[in-house]
């Protein structure tokens, strides 16, 4: 049998485990050379194939692919939000020309509910133009909002137990910090990242499991107005003197102005007032029922980018989602996104299977309403069965050098262009 050629590429917004599943795609591959030819990335995503920029990965050395293990974020081949739309005839020609031209046989796309759309596209692209191509989705979102509200299609997506484990850490250090500090700042917010979805903030919990902290968290589900929130707050103060406040990016603060992504998302980080510096002046205008001044932060981009957060079990389930993505290819055929999904029992498990990539295309999935609180500034116990194993028992094996993280650094190392340059259409 002749092999193909692979291109494997990534979209969105990155994670902490998102180049442990493009290492165990790359292992799969490597794993049956005579169904998979030579490996190419798409640099920066679909912009890469569509710019026919692709990344050798076939030459990079072991110890470097082995690497990205521990590499978080998307720096080793790069990620984007270009988003493939109908009208673009002009994009879809590109790519099946490249894919001609470079005797693309199958296609890896590792991203979230937009990026399985783009996945799913090509899929339907090669089906129509009669390609023999096999587009495979990996899924991979911080959010946790692929999928649908019955945990049927995915049980979580990689990415996500690490965010949980980052912000169970942060607030455990966010509570040391009010607790010494509040006789002059009572009141600490966090902003957490989430879009409209609530799962990143509502794993703050972690942190506290038995309630015994002044910690209220308000999701943008939870349906809480600003001067409810500042009522809680001032409740809290008036019981125990001092506030712990986690917010999603995405709580409703009254519409300080919003800035789009080019796949259409509310980008927080760029509205022109954000959410928990709102809630702040909001706090402090009104008054605090004690002594000192409400603060606040944000974690940034360290929530996704962070290696040392990574939970074990994330980066594990990560790797096997990536090699069930070849082993669909090889064995399924096309159309269709490798998936992580939970097994009854007390004792914590999954399995790896397949779902249409029509089905998850463009979900968003939302907290569950039955995992809120009925005070609405809380998350229940059933949502902690849930997210507590995905956080992992121990410390990720970050390689050292000098003191420094060794992450993976893959040489530059291109395909030659077959084709004339291509300028893609939403440019």
């Amino acid at each position: 049998m002749s092999s193909k050629n692979v291109i494997i590429a990534q979209s969105g917004g990155p994670s902490p485990v998102i180049n442990n599943s493009l290492r165990g795609t790359i292992d799969a591959c490597r794993s049956h050379p005579d169904h998979f030819g030579t490996i190419y990335a798409g640099w920066h995503g679909i912009e890469g194939v569509l710019k026919e920029e692709l990344l050798d990965l076939s030459v990079q050395k072991e110890e470097e692919i082995a690497l990205l293990e521990n590499t978080p974020a998307a720096g080793s081949i790069g990620t984007c939000r270009y988003k493939l739309k109908n009208h673009r005839e002009k994009d879809f020609d590109r790519i099946v020309g490249v894919f001609r031209a470079h005797n693309i046989g199958y296609f890896f796309y590792i991203g979230g509910n937009d990026s399985q759309h783009t996945a799913y596209k090509v899929s339907e692209i090669c089906r129509d133009k009669g390609l023999d191509v096999i587009a495979v989705g990996v899924p991979k979102t911080i959010d946790n909002d692929v999928g649908d509200s019955e945990f049927k299609l995915i049980d979580h997506t990689p990415g996500y137990g690490s965010v949980a484990r980052y912000w169970s850490h942060i607030v455990q250090n966010a509570e040391e910090e009010n607790r010494g500090s509040s006789p002059a700042d009572p009141v600490l917010v966090l902003q957490a990242m989430g879009r409209r979805i609530g799962f990143i903030p509502a794993a703050a919990r972690l942190a506290d499991p038995q309630r015994e902290t002044p910690l209220q968290i308000y999701m943008a589900e939870s349906g809480v107005s600003l001067p409810e929130l500042a009522d809680n707050v001032n409740d809290q103060l008036r019981k125990d003197g001092r506030c712990l406040v986690v917010v999603s990016e995405g709580f409703d603060i009254g519409g300080p102005g919003e800035v789009k992504d080019s796949f259409g998302h509310t980008n927080f980080g760029a509205t022109r007032l954000s959410v928990y510096q709102t809630i702040i002046n909001y706090l402090n205008e009104k008054g605090l029922k004690a002594r000192g001044a409400a603060r606040g932060q944000v974690p940034g981009t360290d929530q996704r980018s962070t290696a040392i957060y990574a939970s074990t079990v994330d980066l594990d389930e990560a790797y096997q989602v990536g090699k069930k993505a070849v082993e669909i290819a090889l064995h399924d055929g096309n159309g269709w996104m490798a998936t992580i999904l939970r097994e009854p029992g007390s004792i914590y498990s999954v399995r790896y299977d397949k779902v249409p990539l029509e089905k998850v295309a463009l979900s968003e999935r939302t907290f569950p309403e039955k995992w809120i609180a009925t005070n609405r500034m809380d998350v229940t116990d059933e949502f902690l069965d849930y997210v507590r194993p995905l956080i992992g028992t121990d410390w990720p094996s970050v390689p050292l050098v000098n003191g420094l993280q060794r992450f993976a650094r893959l040489k530059p190392v291109f395909a030659k262009k077959k084709l004339k340059n291509y300028i893609p259409q939403a440019y």
